[in-house]
């Protein structure tokens, strides 16, 4: 998201699969229109994509725009990316699409770690920041004669032979004589680079007032980053992941060396806070006289927003306590041209970033009594009017025993959809206590507010079992002998996925069952219950002829039923179409196995050391990189987040299951 320098009137909007749209800038806008158009180019894997965009320093005299996109062709494994320039035909109302010319190629060995951020520096020059490739043989960030973990830098304003940009004077290797920007790599360091060393560069920005060139540089298994670039430095991966020495872990490790002399981080944060990182900006505003000169950037994955002086030094190491859970999913940062910040918010919405008035997190109630979910008078019971419901299908919480209740405005009905999934009303609470050893550990509350945005929320219960504490930004403790994840509203929104309609374990099979209700103490069967109090629109016909998923760890049921049961709660939330992995499985339980891209299917994303790997080997557990990955609870475990214990009769049901398949069919 970004503004045309010089021209506060309209905001401008990057759309990963392919589009960019436009808007002008003022609260409460309803429309948008289009300014470019390339879908059928963009690959459209969940890491390709459309994405960045900058205006020619001369624009609107020279009305040229530098976009960079994942092609649909594909030299090597993964998509090639371009870095392509688009003119506008019409004063710049938009770019027409068929005046593309190609300044870069950068083909790609998978389909992960693109980078793919743009901006011209206060020198004028474009800056171009991109990921390794992941590939586990070649260290390609370490290495000067490829384009791929590095910050390029080119001069837009000239040619060198047939090449469409020049070298400036002083890039590290400007002296080489071969440009590497359309096979990304060339016999001699290659003269585009300007700094190197970074797995996955996600986002970057320069300092309006000092121009330094900060860089959020995603990690793998430990540790998240964020740098402070210098021209000709080198910034350690994958020798090193923030400060710790990661050149074990490759077949190119020997070649980790002192000789390196990678530049520290200026900041880092472990895998307990979050998963991805988000570079953002050195605030510059007005709006908020606190933030002036510090540098504002966040987590994908776990929402958090940190801000640190813009002259800290090497290295600091964030909390969650540290900065703000915001519960969002923030994809990018923005700034518009008074220096003020924003946040794209992937797959939902954008926001600006204000003061408060001293709160530190979302705008509900510190202790779980004042949520008005629980009884006043013991927060150990539900409020009087929540519908208590349960699963035939249930999610492996850990080993946790749960209780789960709906909270619905009066007067308001849940959707039903034609697929049997549930569609909640705008003001309706989810709440679900966790118990271990029979004592309250956890309460989550998952609210739609009356905006239609989903939220995810914390408390964690105290020893005396009379109350719990909102947690803020996720916080992973001790409990009954064994690790307990409380998480960030940011991590409950990466698993509550928009593909997945939000809640989860709601929906018309899972609920097509007798339930014993604690109210009355009478046993019946839920979805009539739902029928007779008038909460589902429209009501089920013949509610009792509706089939549950058999309960995994039940006898009812096949063997393939039950398998596919699990797989369903507990993979399919991400794992189906336009999910938020890298991964093109759909584990739902109505698709065939056939069609679920994964059974006889070469793993995309590593094989785990395992010979002849597949997702899912018909009769060969081992081979499985399903199995292997829901058996380990490290960086290549699933899930990824949210689960400190293997479930190992989850682990025995898939090993049983996969061993008896003899085919796909």
């Amino acid at each position: 998201m970004l503004q045309v320098p010089g021209d506060k009137s309209r905001w401008f909007v990057v759309n990963k699969l392919g589009d960019v749209r436009v808007f002008e800038n003022k609260e409460d806008v309803a429309t948008t229109s289009e300014f470019l158009n390339i879908t059928t180019r963009v690959e459209a894997c969940p890491e390709c994509g459309l994405f960045s965009l900058a205006f020619h320093p001369d624009w609107p005299a020279t009305p040229i725009v530098y976009l960079t996109y994942t092609s649909t062709t594909h030299t090597l494994g993964g998509p090639d990316t371009h870095l392509s320039e688009f003119t506008s035909r019409d004063g710049g109302l938009t770019l027409d699409p068929d005046s593309e010319r190609i300044l870069m190629t950068i083909p790609k060995p998978n389909l992960h770690h693109h980078g793919g951020h743009i901006a011209f520096g206060p020198d004028g020059y474009l800056y171009f920041g991109t990921g390794d490739g992941n590939q586990y043989s070649n260290d390609w960030a370490q290495r000067l004669t490829s384009l791929l973990g590095k910050m390029l830098r080119i001069d837009i304003r000239g040619t060198t032979g047939t090449a469409l940009y020049r070298i400036p004077a002083d890039n590290p290797f400007a002296s080489s004589t071969t440009l590497c920007g359309k096979t990304a790599s060339g016999p001699q360091n290659c003269p585009e680079i300007y700094a190197w060393g970074f797995r996955n560069p996600w986002n970057w920005s320069f300092d309006r007032q000092t121009g330094d060139l900060w860089v959020g540089d995603v990690g793998e298994s430990e540790i998240e980053e964020v740098n402070r670039v210098k021209r000709g430095g080198n910034y350690g991966w994958r020798c090193f992941e923030g400060t710790n020495d990661a050149s074990s872990r490759w077949p190119s490790g020997a070649a980790c060396s002192p000789r390196l002399n990678p530049q520290p981080p200026i900041a880092q944060y472990s895998h307990t806070t979050g998963h991805a990182v988000t570079g953002g900006y050195v605030y510059r505003g007005k709006a908020i006289p606190s933030l002036v000169g510090r540098y504002v950037f966040g987590d994908f994955s776990s929402g958090i927003i940190w801000n640190i002086p813009n002259d800290t030094q090497p290295t600091m190491t964030m909390t969650a306590t540290d900065g703000l859970d915001s519960g969002l999913n923030i994809s990018s940062f923005a700034e518009d041209n008074d220096g003020e910040l924003y946040i794209t918010n992937i797959y939902r919405d954008l926001r600006r970033i204000t003061g408060s008035s001293g709160g530190s997190g979302p705008g509900v109630a510190a202790q779980l009594s004042g949520t008005g979910c629980v009884n006043p008078s013991n927060a150990t019971q539900p409020a009087s009017g929540l519908i208590p419901y349960a699963p035939s299908a249930p999610f492996w919480s850990d080993g946790a025993m749960k209780e789960r209740w709906i909270g619905l405005p009066n007067g308001k009905s849940i959707t039903v959809g034609a697929e049997g999934d549930w569609d909640f009303p705008n003001g309706t609470v989810l709440m679900k206590n966790f118990r271990l050893e029979n004592r309250l550990i956890e309460t989550r509350l998952f609210m739609r507010h009356p905006d239609g945005v989903w939220g995810g929320y914390s408390y964690e219960w105290n020893a005396q079992q009379t109350d719990a504490t909102l947690v803020r930004g996720g916080k992973q403790v001790t409990v009954g002998g064994q690790s307990w994840i409380y998480p960030s509203g940011g991590q409950c929104m990466t698993c509550h996925t928009e593909a997945a309609g939000r809640s989860l374990g709601l929906e018309t099979r899972q609920l097509a069952f007798n339930i014993t209700y604690p109210q009355t103490g009478r046993d019946a069967h839920q979805l009539v219950t739902l029928n007779a109090i008038n909460t589902l629109a429209p009501a089920i016909a013949n509610p009792t002829d509706q089939v549950p998923y058999p309960n995994p760890t039940g006898t009812s049921g096949t063997l393939d039923e039950r398998a596919r049961a699990y797989l369903h709660t507990n993979c399919s939330q991400c794992h189906r179409p336009d999910g938020p992995t890298t991964v093109n499985m759909d584990l739902r339980y109505s698709t065939a196995l056939a069609d679920t891209h994964a059974c006889d299917v070469v793993p995309g994303l590593g094989d785990l050391g395992i010979t002849n790997a597949r997702l899912i080997a018909p009769g060969a557990a081992t081979r499985s990189v399903l199995i292997a990955r829901m058996s380990r609870r490290d960086a290549n475990g699933m899930p990824p987040l949210g689960s400190a214990q293997v479930d190992a009769d989850g682990a025995a049901l898939l090993t049983s299951w996969v061993n008896s398949l003899s085919n796909c069919n």
